[in-house]
């Protein structure tokens, strides 16, 4: 049973940003990146978000670049490997979705609506939704419901009743995209608050300044929470990582001084209900 008192966390890690400055130094080769993955595991994070790029950081349909990624990956780490559907961009369903023809994904992030992002729009239309979600059950990976605005669970709710959507899933609330749901613990509390289906939950805060919120989060119940460059180089208003190993240090220290325990990718695989390697 997992007590307040041996209750473990799972520290996420998405390795690969947008926009890096320095000091932060910002990872974006097969080799670059697994050996950022591969520092985290080490540190703490026990699963690793990652798009299919190419080595400039650019969302592609390619898969090579993300196929050797996680070949040196799995020569030194038995981390939890998401991949992802998401991401503005002009790929087609199908191309989102190529991270699914890698055996070696166990987890893949699906976005439960559309929402503004900035000055744009991130397309998930319902009909999508069903395609990826298809798509995992035939390739048995588990779904990270992504849920960016509260009316996005009443998806969740209608997918179920289809069975389309099926446990075990999870739910991931990134919070602080520009004019979506804010990174404040009232979106966290209202969230959480109206989960059609019972499910571990994390979340992601987008353009982090602190970890305020992550250990609000904690302290509710999160299962999950997650660091790395892709959504902020910071760890503290005014004061940036060099790397994503030293974002995972960070907190991982946080998760200790509240008292409880971070988890192994293989504590992390039951959690979820995943197989193990």
């Amino acid at each position: 049973m997992n007590t307040h008192k041996n209750r473990k966390i799972i520290v996420a890690v998405a390795p690969v940003g947008k926009d890096i400055e320095p000091p932060a130094k910002n990872p974006l080769t097969p080799e670059a990146v697994a050996a950022e993955v591969v520092d985290c595991t080490r540190a703490g994070a026990s699963f690793v978000h990652l798009h299919v790029r190419d080595d400039k950081g650019e969302q592609t349909e390619d898969l090579n670049y993300f196929s050797r990624t996680l070949d040196l990956i799995r020569e030194s780490s038995d981390i939890i490997i998401q991949g992802s559907t998401g991401g503005l961009s002009e790929l087609s369903l199908e191309e989102r979705c190529v991270a699914l023809n890698d055996p070696r994904v166990e987890v893949a992030s699906l976005n439960m609506g559309s929402v503004n992002f900035g000055e744009n729009v991130y397309i998930n239309r319902l009909p999508d939704i069903r395609y990826w979600a298809r798509r995992m059950e035939e390739t048995n990976v588990i779904p990270e419901l992504e849920i960016f605005e509260a009316g996005m669970l009443t998806a969740v709710a209608k997918l179920v009743e289809e069975k389309v959507l099926k446990p075990p899933f999870t739910y991931g609330f990134p919070l602080g995209f520009n004019y979506a749901l804010p990174a404040h613990p009232h979106s966290l509390f209202f969230l959480t608050s109206r989960l059609p289906v019972p499910a571990p939950w994390g979340v992601v805060h987008e353009s982090m300044q602190d970890f305020s919120l992550l250990a609000t989060a904690l302290g509710m119940g999160a299962a999950a929470i997650r660091v790395g460059f892709e959504d902020s180089i910071c760890y503290a208003p005014g004061k940036a990582a060099e790397t994503n190993a030293d974002l995972v240090e960070r907190i991982v220290s946080l998760i200790h001084q509240i008292g409880y325990e971070v988890a192994t990718p293989v504590e992390a695989r039951e959690l979820l209900g995943l197989a193990q390697l």
